[in-house]
């Protein structure tokens, strides 16, 4: 897919009730002006006390390889893998055309810490929908690998200063999930 074929940006609104979690992504390259776009969102989320604690790494092709890598020897752990296990974790890894590492700057004070990662949660959630209202698909996944010394390695993190907090997979989706949630009347509640 070309940038020229991308259609019309969403308003705000629309690219919100688009935006859905891909679990399946076509080989397409992301626009890189639509990665740049994102990390710009990102960058403008809200911010109590100003602290910024956001941090991002795209991560090119070799950085993917060798993530992938971190992911076999993670699952390979405890026991050999088989040939096709080795390929699903590959694949798995390697499926989504772009990946960006999020962390958080690490802070000595547990209340700042909470509300910073409501921070970094803003930042991902308005790089998700800027990407979103462009027709590009995200995930937002975690897990062990996240917290792996090699995962920090090749993102080029130090963990003493900052925290992986998310892997945001960015792709074309194959297909998007409906999801049905619960009417805003059970979510939303007024008093007198």
């Amino acid at each position: 897919m070309t940038f020229s074929s991308i259609p019309e940006p969403l308003s705000a609104h629309q690219a919100i009730l688009a935006r859905r979690t891909a679990h399946a992504y076509r080989s397409d390259p992301v626009p890189q002006e639509a990665i740049h776009r994102a990390m710009e969102a990102a960058h403008h989320a809200p911010c109590h006390r100003r602290t910024y604690p956001w941090r991002f790494v795209v991560v090119g092709p070799q950085g993917r390889e060798l993530i992938a890598q971190v992911g076999v020897d993670i699952k390979g752990a405890t026991r050999p893998l088989t040939p096709e296990e080795i390929a699903a974790v590959r694949g798995k890894l390697l499926s989504p055309p772009q990946l960006v590492v999020a962390s958080q700057m690490r802070s000595g004070d547990p209340h700042q810490s909470k509300e910073d990662y409501a921070a970094c949660s803003c930042a991902i959630q308005n790089m998700c929908v800027s990407l979103s209202s462009e027709g590009i698909a995200t995930k937002w996944s975690t897990g062990g690998i996240l917290s792996h010394p090699g995962t920090y390695h090749v993102a080029g993190i130090d963990p003493r200063i900052e925290e992986i907090i998310g892997f945001i997979w960015v792709g074309f989706a194959e297909s998007l999930p409906e999801v049905r949630r619960p009417p805003l009347e059970a979510v939303v509640r007024g008093t007198p």
